[in-house]
């Protein structure tokens, strides 16, 4: 081996033995996404900074490129935590329940208590994120409308199930009542945002609860 080959080796292993310039000795990932979390749920996407989250998460500008690589990767980490966190119980309530009606209830109560909690900053991070934003933002836009969509697909197929069984009356669209169920819940987090109580957005949660064609208890259809 040519011996400005071997120079070339040595220097590139040297390179790796390096720490990156910027990041901490010390960093704690879990606690820096739960405070990253916090303020995007506050502020939204385009109203944090990048000042604005070194300063709440404790680091520096190169140690959050570093550790993220950008905001918006590091805004995509903090929506997966907050859908295994704080917004889980959606998909815990239409996977947990024996029936249709029991499960969007259970989802509607939770989103009530979840949004109007004092604790949080109010509303749901996805309902709410990235509505409208510049065309540079336009790709985390886009990320955020897939889950709220994979969000609807979610109740429609607990609807199917509820259609299948017999709970939900026959001919029912199940394409539009998860959208209405989409909108409400959507909604609801709009209001607490604005200031709703959780008795007020129970109140409807209830009335949502009337106005779908769910029987209170399912008939099973008969299979040849």
């Amino acid at each position: 081996m040519a011996k400005c080959q071997i120079c070339s080796i040595v220097i590139a292993m040297e390179r790796l033995r390096r720490p990156r310039l910027g990041r901490p000795l010390s960093f704690d990932r879990a606690a820096a996404l739960a405070q990253a979390l916090r303020l995007f749920w506050a502020q939204g996407y385009e109203g944090t900074s990048i000042a604005d989250l070194t300063e709440v998460m404790g680091i520096s500008p190169p140690s959050l490129y570093a550790a993220f690589g950008s905001k918006a990767n590091l805004y995509r980490e903090v929506l997966a935590v907050y859908q295994q966190g704080p917004g889980r119980f959606s998909a815990e309530a239409l996977a947990s329940e024996s029936t249709t009606r029991a499960a969007i209830r259970r989802l509607l109560c939770e989103a009530a208590q979840v949004f109007a909690a004092r604790r949080n900053p109010g509303g749901c991070l996805v309902s709410n994120a990235v509505l409208g934003c510049a065309p540079e933002h336009r790709a985390v836009a886009h990320d955020v409308a897939s889950l709220r969509t994979r969000g609807l697909r979610a109740i429609e197929e607990r609807l199917k199930r509820a259609l299948n069984e017999g709970e939900l009356k026959s001919g029912a669209n199940v394409t539009i009542l998860a959208r209405y169920i989409g909108a409400i819940v959507q909604g609801m987090s709009v209001q607490a945002r604005d200031g709703a109580s959780e008795r007020e957005l129970a109140g409807v949660a209830e009335l949502a609860m009337a106005a779908l064609p769910l029987r209170k208890r399912g008939i099973r259809k008969n299979r040849e």
